[in-house]
């Protein structure tokens, strides 16, 4: 699967409303501002507070931030892509899993933190 712009789901269809192509748009930044966040706590949990965990505990939960940032800057493109697609040509739109899978991940990493903290 090569890349090709414009992708079809920006051709196939009619053009939608430039308000709902607009929207579509501010939730894909809205995406990409959490997934700057995690990159922003994973970097500030690693340079400015090293002794609020042991290396143990905050190499992994750094990685997993910074993995999960980039994971969810990919996911936000295709989103945005399915989405715009879906308007396009009239296709319902689905759920998203990844909300439930972020909100996860953020409990599980603050617990984790948490933990760290009381121990230390």
């Amino acid at each position: 699967m090569g890349l090709h712009w414009p992708p079809r789901e920006l051709i196939d269809g009619e053009a939608p409303d430039a308000r709902f192509t607009l929207a579509n748009e501010r939730t894909f930044l809205a995406w990409i501002r959490t997934a700057l966040g995690l990159v922003a706590a994973a970097v500030g949990l690693e340079a400015f507070a090293p002794h609020v965990a042991p290396d143990a505990v905050r190499t992994p939960l750094v990685a997993g931030l910074l993995v999960v940032a980039a994971a969810l800057a990919g996911y936000a493109f295709r989103r945005w892509l399915t989405v715009e697609g879906a308007m396009r040509t009239g296709r319902a739109l689905r759920g998203s899993p990844a909300t439930l899978v972020l909100s996860a991940l953020v409990v599980l990493a603050a617990v984790v933190l948490a933990v760290a903290l009381l121990v230390t």
